[in-house]
């Protein structure tokens, strides 16, 4: 379909038949994700507030179809690439955000890490050194005042308020360790997401991110589980795979929004669950 076909189109959402709108809006979602920059130059050329709302609705299918084929294309392809897995998640929300360009913000947190970094020191200063320049020098932090903020969970905010959740700033955090060289991975303890530093099974310790890279033991682990009144695993103790970390944000998500009242935003990350539990 051509682009004058696609105006007419457009043209028939203000039509008095309800049902004309309808198929209309059926017919444009059928044609797929390449009508969206056509749907946002009509958004931005309409000045009927009733074609606006419609061509919005139809945009934000259309975008969520496509954030659906990238995450099913990202758990078959490039799961091993985390960064990419998040940047996903946060497109729902702001579907222009560029890929390139949140790694780019990246690079320049790894560049003042980077700044004061040495290779030869102990692993444990290492950490110290990751600490101050993260949360004394650029300020990160936990986001407690408003914890369950959909924000917390949409790394390009993070980047910009400094404020997160767990995940969110371990992910910054394991993002740029393991640009330095570090073995540092992500662990999902039940209610909280930390990192852990393991080089072997001999020389491995923890670190909690969400309170500015405290560095605790897996004896701390042990009684935190025993705390909680839960059995242990293994899961608790060592490193996750990428596709957990993305789910975990997701599941984030899905309690923000239903604690703000938004079930069908909800039902959206559900969805997109759905896609990593396959």
């Amino acid at each position: 379909m051509d682009k004058k076909e696609l105006k007419a189109l457009v043209t028939l959402l203000d039509d008095d038949d309800s049902e004309v709108k309808n198929h209309v809006e059926q017919k444009i979602i059928s044609l797929g994700t390449q009508t969206i920059p056509f749907l946002e130059e009509e958004w931005e050329n309409s000045f009927n507030p009733e074609i606006q709302r419609r061509i919005e609705d139809m945009i934000h299918i259309l975008q969520f179809e496509l954030l659906q084929e990238r995450l099913t294309e990202w758990r078959d392809q490039e799961e091993e690439d985390l960064l990419k897995g998040i940047w996903l998640v946060s497109t729902y929300q702001y579907p222009d955000i560029s890929y390139d360009e949140l790694k780019q913000e990246l690079e320049q947190v790894y560049y003042e890490v980077w700044r004061e970094f040495k290779e030869d020191l102990a692993p444990s200063d290492q950490v110290k050194i990751l600490n101050s320049v993260i949360f004394n020098k650029l300020r990160f932090r936990a986001n407690t005042k408003n914890f369950h903020s959909p924000a917390n969970s949409m790394i390009n905010v993070v980047l910009q308020s400094k404020k997160g959740n767990p995940i969110t700033l371990c992910v910054i955090y394991m993002v740029i360790a393991q640009r330095l060289g570090m073995p540092v991975y992500g662990v999902n303890l039940p209610n909280l997401f930390i990192l852990t530093y393991k080089q072997s099974d001999e020389q491995q310790f923890y670190i909690n991110v969400f309170n500015k890279g405290l560095v605790f033991s897996r004896d701390d682990i042990d009684n935190y589980i025993e705390h909680l009144g839960l059995p242990a695993k293994d899961a608790f103790y060592e490193p996750s795979d990428h596709k957990i970390i993305v789910m975990r944000c997701i599941r984030n998500l899905i309690v923000s929004f239903e604690k703000l009242g938004d079930y069908t935003k909800a039902d959206e990350m559900k969805a997109l669950m759905n896609i990593l539990e396959y």
